[in-house]
């Protein structure tokens, strides 16, 4: 079935509606960033499926009482009920145990092949003290819902490490109980352009690359755009004219997890250097001793797609990496966050060198992240595993490799050298020296097997121009290619 709303989410929607056409009952969790479209999602595909559905409201939990939250989330829980159909001489609960009794009454009054539930923002649901409503989600499942095999209940929440924690990696009355979990990632380019086709919008390949590394592919951020400006216009409108963006920056990280404070530290710190940090550089950084609850956060971090992990070999030992690749949150820590709101000032700084120094950094994350594109382009069979490479030339002299894809299939290494441009790249005497230092470097460390060939790979925006030095490029990826 075509949902016309919805771009991309192909597998997740086969995935629902798989589940909804099965014999039994089902138990799905969706998680993924804020703003992502989890929400819209379960909406556009179960619609008028729903038989019951409410959302958890966010409060600030140390302005409440647990009591006071409670009573709050369970008085929202009750008019969702009698939304629904709940007779209205029902009283309201006062536990989460009358509360899902409730749920239970009015279900079994409902006289339906397939009774679809929606839990939306659970995290903020079940609140500071959680035992109590997850004690009873997991006892309204386990001792009534499963057994109906009619009922498909759906769990969303965009506190990442809560729900990895409470739901999906829980070990009390929900273990073993989810039937599927689905993990809501950003849209690829492809669907951003999908998207801005459907919208109205005549937007170039490149254009489209400068939103995507200013906003990613986050659905609510595209919704914000406007047909009737240029991307330079809408990236100045939304983050530079009004100081809502500063809260905005909060508003994806508050809620989202415990301890939201150390998560924005950690972000911030990640943000400061593009490339990444080790554990150990990070520990300094924020001035923590080493523990287990950093490298906690940082794994509810990757989990979410606001960090990723990646290894740079070189070194006696291999590091590991840690990147902050948000988009949104990189392009809003190095121009927005600690200095003034000015209206105009990305027009001010578009195609100056400022411009291009960024969109240099940024590029390349862009590249990374559209990996299987890259693959497919180069039209290698598989890749054994990508890294980053840093070490010594035969001269002494440092050299770094952003990326190598290597490929035993192939017995090839492809060293990946990213470069934005707004025209075709030319590449200048210096450029080739500066690659066959890389180059010279890689093969004689212990990366480079001596079975395998060495390809310089160009990725770029426009492709590549011809001129003296163009020749030393074997293979070439260009931006249209990472939107297949």
């Amino acid at each position: 079935m075509k949902y016309q709303s919805v771009i991309g989410r192909e597998t997740e929607i086969e995935t629902l509606e798989r589940l909804y056409k099965s014999q039994k009952s089902e138990f799905i969790a969706i998680y993924g960033r804020r703003r992502i479209g989890k929400s819209f999602l379960v909406s556009e595909v179960y619609g008028r499926k729903l038989v019951f559905s409410v959302v958890g409201t966010y409060l600030k939990e140390e302005d409440k009482s647990y009591e006071t939250y409670r009573r709050i989330q369970l008085d929202h829980f009750y008019d969702s009920l009698r939304l629904a159909g709940l007779s209205g001489q029902e009283r309201k609960p006062d536990c989460w145990r009358e509360a899902f009794l409730l749920l239970r009454k009015l279900l079994a009054g409902i006289k339906r092949r397939r009774k679809v539930i929606l839990i939306d923002e659970l995290p903020w649901l079940a609140g500071p003290q959680s035992s109590e409503m997850i004690s009873e989600l997991g006892y309204f499942w386990n001792s009534w819902a499963d057994s109906q095999r009619n009922i498909v209940l759906v769990v969303c929440g965009s506190a990442t490490s809560w729900m990895l924690d409470n739901v999906i990696r829980d070990y009390g009355g929900l273990h073993g109980r989810l039937t599927e979990t689905i993990k809501l990632k950003p849209f690829t380019l492809a669907e951003c352009e999908r998207y801005y086709r459907k919208h109205g919008f005549r937007l170039s390949r490149y254009e489209i690359c400068v939103g995507y590394m200013a906003l990613g592919g986050v659905p609510y951020y595209l919704d914000k755009l406007r047909y009737d400006q240029t991307m330079t216009e809408n990236i100045d409108r939304l983050f530079f004219a009004d100081d809502k963006i500063h809260q905005e920056f909060k508003d994806v990280y508050t809620g989202l997890y415990a301890s939201k404070e150390r998560y924005v530290d950690i972000v911030k710190a990640l943000g400061g250097r593009f490339y990444g940090m080790t554990q150990s550089e990070l520990f300094e950084a924020l001035g923590v001793k080493s523990g287990g609850t950093l490298s906690k956060q940082l794994d509810n971090l990757m989990e979410s797609g606001v960090v990723r992990r990646y290894p740079r070999y070189g070194k006696r030992q291999v590091e590991t990496m840690y990147q902050l690749t948000d988009f949104f949150s990189l392009f809003y820590l190095r121009f927005v966050n600690g200095n003034p709101i000015r209206k105009g000032l990305w027009n001010s700084i578009h195609g100056t060198s400022t411009f291009y120094t960024w969109a240099g950094d940024t590029f390349e994350l862009l590249a990374i992240q559209h990996l299987e594109q890259m693959q497919d382009a180069l039209r290698i069979p598989s890749v054994d595993r990508s890294y980053c490479w840093s070490g010594n030339a035969p001269d002494g002299r440092r050299a770094q490799v952003d990326l190598v894809l290597e490929s035993k299939a192939s017995r090839t290494d492809f060293l990946c050298e990213m470069k934005f441009s707004s025209s075709r790249y030319a590449i200048s005497l210096e450029d080739e020296e500066d690659m066959l230092h890389r180059i010279a470097a890689f093969e004689a460390s212990k990366m480079h097997r001596g079975s395998h060939s060495i390809q310089l790979v160009l990725v770029t925006t426009m492709g590549l121009a011809r001129g003296g030095h163009a020749g030393m490029v074997n293979r070439t990826v260009m931006l249209e290619d990472l939107f297949r």
